[in-house]
């Protein structure tokens, strides 16, 4: 395995996850819930964050096909929502309400699409086109890690709101959308100069 692949594709994906974004409206979401049904949703949450990100990551070159769009101009496309998802970030939007009770959080809305929304599935189409062969495992094992970090932080939820306090969450969260704008900036840009080259 290629680790410095599988370490760099590893921290793109779990900041696309945008995790403290997530764990904030998990909080939030999940707030009149008992222990075993927090538990249960982040588990959930977890598993569908995985498998809907495997499928966009296996199945955009496909996507890419039959759309007739050039990777180039997904790149740009991408790097345009990425942006904006960092820009609402850095600005510190709001959580989710929370849901009437008995309502299913875990798939829709919480895996889909407060983590992997609209600019994740653009990156994460963008990222199994440019990977191929064995890289291409290697990126999905990577994929797998850093969905597994963010159930990891869901499931954690009440210890990390205990020693991060609201304050830090969002300084976090923050940080997470300075890291997506210098992300959104590389795919513009090598978009840009492949359209031109």
């Amino acid at each position: 395995m290629n680790v410095s692949l599988f370490i760099s594709v590893f921290i793109k994906i779990f900041f696309l996850l945008t995790p403290f974004f997530g764990l904030s409206a998990f909080m939030s979401m999940t707030k009149g819930l008992d222990a075993p049904k927090r538990r249960s949703t982040a588990m959930r949450a977890t598993g569908a964050v995985m498998v809907v990100s495997l499928v966009i990551f296996f199945f955009g070159p496909a996507i890419f096909e039959t759309l007739g769009i050039t990777l180039d101009a997904f790149r740009i496309g991408a790097g345009a929502l990425l942006f904006l998802s960092a820009i609402s970030l850095v600005k510190g939007k709001a959580a989710p309400e929370e849901p009437e009770p008995g309502d299913d959080i875990a798939v829709v809305p919480l895996a889909v699409p407060i983590i992997v929304g609209p600019a994740t599935i653009g990156t994460l189409m963008v990222l199994g086109s440019e990977l191929s062969g064995p890289e291409r495992y290697t990126g999905a094992v990577a994929l797998l890690c850093a969905a597994l970090g963010m159930g990891l932080i869901l499931l954690g939820s009440r210890h990390l709101e205990r020693l991060l306090g609201s304050m830090g969450l969002s300084i976090l969260m923050k940080l997470t959308g300075l890291i997506l704008a210098a992300l959104s900036a590389q795919l513009v840009f090598t978009g840009i100069k492949h359209f031109l080259a």
